[in-house]
């Protein structure tokens, strides 16, 4: 008579499967939930970093194959769930909740930095994350254009409620000016905005924040890093020389201010711009290269429309481009915030 299989024999079996990114088993990160046996049937949930995680159908297949290895074993039923890892940090800012703020910055403008922070969060937003977008951007704000939505909804007894579109909550001075009037602001008028962005609106609950910074290192990307606790920081640049002079200053900044660099995205590559600047800055600075985005005109009419290409054209080459990043950036953050469990909280007086 063959032996029951029992709940240790299938842990066993599944604490032999690597998590890529975590570099530890499944079993010992926690992730294998709900373990059932019946007969010869064993059904599991296994819990990821992000549901935007790369290696998700990689994973599974690992972990279908360990449980099949358990004698006596002829169905696996796995159902693939996640759960966001929380910084926590950023509870400590003013109790904001969310679990991850990633900051989206570049070392001069027109390097499409706020087209990809637009892309970047819907595509967050498209795994069923719970994600928010703040357009830090306190002078040059695109986002509600390039989001095609130009209002707020209005406020509740104490904050402003953010705007939303493709399952994206939205805030940015755009919706608080009226179009093409200037702000002329000195440096504490705009650090005081960003803090009143991230303490006066009505976030919710966010898996991730994606904050669109200005260009440059100025005083809105120094004052962000120094008030909230950043989960990390992607650099946009073209793949030209000039642009990537001025990428690697704001790299070298956040690392000062010991900000994870999450890595480098290339914008435009393509017979223009040229190709491979963003690869060598990776290289050189021995960050992560997160991809090269193609120039492509679908890209330009989303962001003209309100409609972000992962959305208006989700098969094209930039798309696919744009959402290899995201799940790119979302393991980065997942294996950061479990890396980082000793950073100190950081509180605004």
């Amino acid at each position: 008579m063959p032996k029951p299989i029992t709940p240790e024999s299938v842990l066993a079996a599944l604490g032999k499967v690597m998590e890529p990114e975590l570099h530890k088993d499944l079993v010992t990160l926690n992730m294998i939930r709900d373990l059932e046996i019946k007969g010869d049937t064993v059904s599991f949930a296994i819990l990821l970093t992000t549901p935007a995680c790369p290696l998700k159908g990689s994973i599974e297949k690992s972990a279908r194959d360990a449980a099949l290895t358990v004698p006596g074993v002829k169905t696996v039923n796995i159902k693939m769930d996640a759960s966001v890892p929380n910084d926590g940090r950023t509870r400590g800012l003013m109790q904001l909740p969310v679990r991850n703020a990633i900051a989206v910055a570049s070392g001069k403008g027109g390097v499409g930095k706020s087209t990809v922070s637009a892309n970047l969060a819907v595509a967050l937003a498209q795994t069923g994350a719970r994600v928010g977008l703040m357009d830090a951007d306190i002078y040059g704000p695109n986002i509600p254009t390039m989001m095609g939505v130009h209002e707020l909804p209005g406020t509740n007894e104490s904050k402003l409620i953010p705007a939303e579109a493709y399952g994206v909550k939205l805030m940015s001075m755009g919706f608080l000016v009226k179009p093409g009037q200037p702000l002329i602001w000195r440096g504490p008028m705009l650090n005081s905005a960003i803090r009143q962005f991230l303490a006066d609106v009505e976030w919710g609950e966010l898996d991730y924040l994606i904050i669109d910074l200005p260009p440059g290192t100025g005083d809105a990307a120094l004052s962000l890093a120094q008030t909230l606790p950043l989960s990390g920081v992607v650099i946009v640049t073209l793949p030209q020389a000039v642009s990537l002079e001025d990428a690697s200053r704001g790299l070298e900044m956040f690392r000062t201010l010991e900000v994870p660099i999450l890595g480098v995205v290339e914008n435009m590559r393509g017979e223009f711009f040229g190709s491979g600047g963003g690869e060598d800055l990776a290289r050189i600075a021995k960050v992560p290269f997160l991809g090269a985005v193609p120039m492509e005109q679908s890209v330009r009419v989303g962001g003209d429309t309100g409609e972000p290409v992962v959305v208006s054209r989700p098969e094209s080459e930039a798309a696919r481009a744009l959402k290899s990043v995201a799940e790119q950036v979302a393991a980065r953050v997942s294996v950061e915030a479990l890396a980082g469990e000793k950073k100190p909280t950081i509180n605004i007086v």
